[in-house]
């Protein structure tokens, strides 16, 4: 059974505005919902520069989104540990969505010592088919272990 998170959405939120303010440049697009047992949602509210030619959100806005939902739900699970870093990602693209909000379910596959795996469905809000799904693995260092104080 999925071990309760040792950060909320709250604190996770706050620990990427803190340690990368740069996701927020030009305003906030990214936003944490939720962080659950090995799971995150994020949302990506998609505006005019995350668009490519013919007005579908980008691949590479939709790849920084679930880049940053994995990273959102492996650090609800292990607290504040700003070295763990993607080793891998891969992404398959099923439809083009249309302009707007994209929603991220992530959910983590293994949390093992040293690596985490995980996937994610990206949806358009208030839709339920995917428009792209990926798999990631993260590196994390060994400075975590131990250092994880859990809630009472």
């Amino acid at each position: 059974m999925p071990s309760e998170p040792v950060m909320t959405t709250a604190e996770v939120s706050a620990f990427l505005d803190r340690e990368f303010p740069q996701i927020h440049q030009d305003g906030r697009v990214f936003t944490v919902e939720a962080v659950g047992p090995m799971t995150a949602r994020m949302r990506l509210a998609a505006g005019e520069r995350h668009l490519r030619p013919g007005g579908t959100v980008s691949g590479p806005a939709m790849m920084t989104l679930c880049d940053l939902a994995l990273y959102a739900a492996i650090l609800a699970q292990i607290g504040p540990v700003g070295l763990a870093v993607t080793t891998n990602l891969a992404f398959n693209f099923l439809r083009k969505p249309a302009p707007g909000a994209l929603l991220a379910e992530c959910r983590i596959l293994k949390l093992g010592k040293r690596l985490a795996v995980g996937e994610v469905g990206l949806t358009v809000e208030g839709q339920d088919d995917l428009v792209c799904h990926a798999t990631g693995t993260y590196s994390i260092p060994n400075s975590w272990r131990g250092a994880i104080v859990p809630r009472e």
